[in-house]
């Protein structure tokens, strides 16, 4: 590995003269998002100003803690939504935005009491040549104030053995330029990136494609970094594949995928009895991201979609209810072309993040804590109910017909406000008594879910 010392180039230091240069900090990894509200939005490919008006009118009012935007770089020209994954520059001047419009957003964000997550591409760089939506022109293996051919691994060729370390973290991503994050000034040029985005007033990061990048590298960028925030990194479990996500958690959280594929098996296969144990064969409640699906799963198959339909948002209400891991809703835009980007206007988004059962579950989340699991319950098929201590009781039916069942919890008798149906406003009309004994009576219609919590 070449090691050489080097003036950062002078596109570089003017998109970041906010920051100054990265220096060495002590760090330590985060286990959960900092903060008593763990729920985090992402925003598929929303432009930053939308962002912004959703975390005044829908995200800070319902609760969440977080938004995930995508990726605040310039990026190669084109229609398709991946092209937000081929970086150019790091300037912020992309599809989504320019830099006032991002800053605006995370200002706004703050103010509806919504923390940001920026979505970092630090692995890679573009697979051909051009001109980039902020006017950088760029070849491959040239990125002009940024990045020379030096800058990049040898291995000029696409990954094709996951079995093979070396292969998967130095060789190119489906033929995206692949970053020598061996390198010092590679690791400076990517913390001073990062540094800048945090002197804007982001939180923290998901690390895109951090699988393919060591996680010794990946240690060594956090450690360059005034104060990286908080990490959770894309690392894709793979049976048998030579990196696992578990190499990961000494930098931050790790998003968990074998969580979607689970949910997508119980909802799909009509038994969500196995629910009880989601939490078997993954990572740690304390390191594990959970979510229903992101832009890739829902492309190739692997989890549920909002295709789906209720199944889908059943599947997003267990995931808010269940104590396992920090829950991230997706919130994307519906499609039929696998590479379609974004729509132009206000129609064609799916919207999950603000529907009133999904909401209702956010503030649920949010209420009930770190409160253990109890009182589970299931028939054996389609439905199933369980408490979170003493602080709020959830029942789901993913079954075809009416479920009317006696629940034994551990609520204080009294009367209880079915979050899930109940507006934000009232809960006029969803109401439930709860008995001295902790039984309750529940009538859940099909394809739905009651959340009980204290009516205050």
């Amino acid at each position: 590995m070449q090691q050489r010392s080097r003036v950062l180039g002078g596109a570089l230091a003017g998109v970041l003269a906010a920051a100054g240069l990265a220096t060495f900090a002590p760090w330590s990894s985060q286990a959960t998002p900092p903060g008593e509200k763990t729920v985090t939005a992402t925003l598929f490919e929303w432009k930053y100003a939308d962002v912004a008006k959703a975390c005044t009118d829908q995200l800070g009012p319902a609760g969440y803690g977080y938004v995930e935007v995508s990726p605040a770089t310039e990026h190669i020209k084109g229609d398709q939504w991946w092209t937000s994954y081929q970086p150019v520059s790091y300037k912020i001047a992309g599809r989504l935005g320019n830099r006032d419009a991002f800053a605006s957003m995370v200002r706004t964000c703050h103010g509806a009491g919504v923390k940001v997550l920026a979505d970092a591409v630090i692995n890679h760089m573009a697979a051909g040549s051009g001109t980039g939506t902020g006017g950088t022109r760029y070849t491959k293996y040239r990125y002009p104030g940024f990045y020379q051919d030096q800058d990049f691994h040898g291995c000029r060729k696409s990954i094709s053995d996951y079995g093979n370390r070396t292969d998967v973290q130095t060789c190119e991503l489906v033929g995206l330029a692949d970053l020598d994050t061996g390198s010092e000034y590679v690791r400076t040029t990517i913390a001073t990136y990062l540094d800048g985005l945090r002197s804007m007033g982001v939180d923290g990061f998901r690390v895109d494609a951090a699988k393919h990048i060591s996680a010794t590298d990946l240690a060594a960028i956090k450690g360059k970094m005034r104060d990286p925030g908080y990490w959770v990194q894309e690392v894709i479990y793979g049976a048998g594949e030579a990196v696992q996500p578990e190499e990961y958690t000494g930098t931050g959280d790790v998003d968990e995928f074998r969580y979607g594929s689970h949910l997508k098996s119980a909802f799909q296969g009509g038994n969500l009895a196995g629910l009880k144990s989601v939490a078997d064969g993954k990572l740690g409640g304390d390191k594990a991201r959970t979510f229903v699906d992101n832009w890739d799963t829902e492309r190739n198959g692997s989890t549920l979609t909002y295709k789906d339909g209720a199944a889908y948002t059943l599947a997003n209400v267990f995931m808010l209810a269940s104590p396992y891991g920090s829950p991230n809703v997706y919130s994307g835009y519906e499609w039929s072309d696998k590479d379609a980007g974004p729509p132009s206007g206000s129609g064609g988004w799916t919207r999950e993040h603000a529907k009133q059962e999904i909401t209702g579950m956010v503030g649920f989340r949010n209420a009930v804590g770190s409160a253990p699991l109890t009182d589970w319950w299931d028939n054996g098929g389609g439905a199933i109910a369980f408490g979170r201590g003493g602080k709020g009781f959830v029942a789901l039916n993913n079954g075809a017909g009416e479920l009317n069942q006696t629940f034994a919890t551990s609520l204080p008798g009294g009367t209880y406000c079915d979050v899930v149906a109940a507006t934000p406003s009232s809960c006029y009309g969803h109401t439930v008594t709860v008995g001295d004994d902790g039984k309750v009576r529940l009538t859940v219609p099909a394809k739905r879910a009651v959340a009980l919590l204290p009516v205050r």
